[in-house]
């Protein structure tokens, strides 16, 4: 079993987080490590490695890096030449063909659909267009209602490597998933490389490789309701944890929290959780996992979890309670 480590509004707390900071995200704990942070994909991602050769890890981090850049070109809904937004603009006109990469991830996601029955929906976008975040905006009623039917994955065809819309208004966003998938591709960019011990980080979605010269990694996860705090913190080493959080693009409507995380079935921001966190062997599932499990709630998204071989889940639930997966060891109060 995995072993959690609560942490609170403690002085004890604060000393660990620094100390977790000493061990595990600064800058340069040794002359062999190296860490640095570019934005892509809308977050704040870090490259962090360990090398004996300075040159070859800065080489190595551009790497990842760059293949970040270039999954972004071709996956975002947000630049108007990404192979994404043009299956948005022509899809529902005729068959869009792709490339085998976004046909072989559309294609994950619509099985991750099958096997939450539709919690996870890559057509939520449909509704989520009309969301913003940064002008407070979202779709009146008339409009969730007009709009809502285009939300279902499964009037999305996909076959001989194209991708067409079978409902007028469709569209598709890979957010719950792309970034996770980003972080595999920069992993993997890394072992090319001849690196073994690194950790990728962007936003919610890491990945780490190997270990931390000998000790397992510190990954906390961000408290939902106090900012700068860690509500637990996991030891973790040569694995992915995702977190989808209502904390992160959000603002407040009539007391209410409008969030970036839609539930397909209703086209408004998912209310069963606060958090919700995946470990698994990959960051792509486990990207897809934790927004799954937020929009699912505790109860079946824990069902979920522990029907899947690999994979373990903490969700901290609207009312402030926390929940474990079977394999997970629940920390000491």
């Amino acid at each position: 079993m995995l072993h959690l480590i609560r942490l609170y509004n403690t002085s004890f707390a604060l000393h660990f987080i620094s100390l977790l900071l000493l061990i595990g995200i600064a800058p340069i704990v040794q002359a062999e490590w190296l860490k640095q942070q570019q934005d892509i994909m809308g977050t704040r991602v870090t490259v962090e490695l360990w090398s004996k050769d300075k040159a070859l890890a800065l080489h190595c981090s551009q790497s990842a890096f760059d293949e970040m850049h270039r999954i972004d070109r071709l996956m975002s809904p947000y630049k108007e030449h990404s192979e994404l937004s043009r299956v948005n603009r022509d899809a529902f006109k005729n068959p869009v063909k792709v490339s085998n990469e976004l046909y072989r991830l559309i294609n994950q996601s619509l099985r991750i659909s099958a096997l939450s029955q539709g919690a996870f929906d890559i057509t939520f976008a449909s509704i989520g267009y009309f969301y913003d975040y940064r002008l407070h905006k979202q779709p009146d009623p008339l409009t969730i209602a007009e709009k809502l039917p285009a939300v279902n994955y499964q009037q999305l065809n996909v076959t001989n490597q194209s991708i067409q819309f079978n409902q007028s208004g469709m569209r598709i966003d890979l957010g719950g998933i792309a970034k996770g998938y980003a972080v595999d591709r920069a992993i993997e960019q890394l072992k090319i490389c001849g690196i073994n011990q690194a950790m990728v980080s962007a936003g919610g979605d890491s990945r780490i490789l190997g270990d931390h010269q000998g000790r397992e990694w510190m990954i906390g996860i961000q408290h939902p309701r106090q900012k700068g705090e860690v509500a637990l913190s996991i030891p973790l080493s040569d694995t992915a944890i995702s977190t989808s959080g209502d904390y992160e693009r959000f603002f407040l409507s009539s007391g209410q929290r409008i969030h970036h995380i839609i539930n397909p079935k209703t086209g408004k921001s998912a209310d069963k959780s606060w958090s919700a966190t995946v470990i698994g062997g990959d960051a792509t599932t486990t990207d897809a996992l934790s927004t799954t499990v937020f929009i699912l709630g505790a109860q079946k998204g824990l069902e979920l979890i522990n029907s899947l071989d690999g994979f373990e889940a903490i969700i901290i639930d609207a009312t402030a309670v926390t929940h474990y997966s079977s394999g997970l060891q629940r920390p000491e109060s």
